[in-house]
């Protein structure tokens, strides 16, 4: 299977290595994936059928070594790829195919979920991808640029209101905001109405210029608690507009591969990170700078290098080929690449035709 891969590494490339010195980098990173544990050179020569003495293997590996492409975390305790080996590996030697049909076909009944907006879709093709790759999901939705056909304010309960907005195109949000204690329904009703008659047929953000410039001019035509109300309504979308929405799901997955209380904490830092609005941005860039799908492996991106994990992500476009988000999973750096590539890859396709 061709993939677009984008490596910003800089180090040692495949075409340094012999023959030999790649096959034992290969069943290196391959154990990792599968124990996570460093590996030796007598396990490994039983690996190899015994085609390369222990000795033999022992010099390639203080080589891929001094390359920093393995690393030991002890004297006689085997090695591990670093990093900059992973790298290498997923960008130079690995090899992966096609999904199966039968995989092809879940990830296409998963994510077409009848009668659903696009949140929907793209929340339910994040949670797939969870428990495809045992791994969070990460769906970066697209930005809010249609025209508005409704919004309305439903009450919930004291303080608080529903507000669901539908675009032109059928984009259904639904958000949770906090209103006046005490509020009567009268006002949601009477914000529901203003609202409808200035925001139909405009996007959100011409309309959201026009009405707050009312708000200043004509305060007596509304009561504050109404007013409060439609100024909550717009900031729900207008904060977002210009970065899209980021919903991750599963991110329990991480935490199966925690070791320690520190790996925990560096874990918590990471989904902290993501919900910042930089953050956000900064995924839509990653996803921007190419074509296919994208592989960023530890330190080679510092969001996600903090966590020592592993980011694959591939972007999707709408049918004018417009990048409108970027949809992909997080794990620990001995996920599954070659698993988990093509299933990212192929998801983005689905979610582009879907989008439209």
């Amino acid at each position: 299977m061709t993939q677009t891969l984008k490596n910003v590494a800089q180090g040692p490339t495949v075409e340094d290595l012999n023959h030999r010195s790649r096959e034992i980098l290969r069943h290196i990173v391959e154990a990792f994936v599968e124990t996570g544990a460093p590996i030796g050179s007598r396990t490994l020569s039983r690996r190899l059928g015994m085609t390369l003495s222990p000795a033999t293997i022992r010099n390639v590996m203080a080589d891929l070594e001094d390359l920093g492409l393995l690393l030991a975390r002890h004297t006689s305790a085997g090695r591990l790829p670093t990093d900059l080996g992973l790298r290498l590996f997923v960008h130079g030697i690995l090899e992966h195919g096609n999904l199966t049909q039968e995989e092809r076909q879940h990830i296409e009944s998963e994510c077409a979920v009848s009668g659903k907006g696009l949140p929907q879709i793209l929340e339910q093709a994040s949670t797939m991808l969870s428990a495809l790759s045992h791994c969070a999901g990460l769906v970066v939705a697209p930005k809010v640029e249609a025209p508005l056909k409704h919004i309305e304010f439903v009450a919930l309960g004291p303080g608080r209101a529903l507000v669901v907005m539908v675009t032109a195109d059928g984009v259904v949000e639904n958000r949770v905001i906090d209103v006046p204690m005490g509020m009567p329904a009268s006002s949601l009703v009477e914000a529901t109405n203003y609202l409808t008659a200035r925001l139909v047929g405009r996007t959100l953000a011409e309309a959201a210029r026009n009405i707050r410039g009312e708000l200043t001019a004509q305060r007596a035509e509304l009561d504050e608690l109404t007013g409060k109300v439609v100024e909550q309504g717009l900031a729900v979308w207008a904060g977002e507009e210009k970065s899209g929405a980021l919903i991750v799901r599963g991110q329990a997955q991480l935490l199966e591969d925690v070791t320690a209380l520190e790996d925990l904490e560096r874990i918590r830092q990471l989904f902290s990170a993501l919900e910042t609005k930089e953050a956000l941005l900064r995924l839509l860039d990653l996803a921007e700078t190419a074509e296919g799908v994208q592989i960023f492996i530890g330190a080679e991106n510092d969001l996600f290098g903090l966590a020592g994990c592993s980011l694959i992500i591939a972007p999707y476009a709408n049918s004018a080929q417009q990048l409108v988000g970027a949809i992909g999973v997080i794990g620990p750096t001995r996920i599954d690449y070659a698993r988990i590539i093509p299933m990212v890859d192929y998801t983005a396709k689905v979610i582009g035709r879907l989008v439209g």
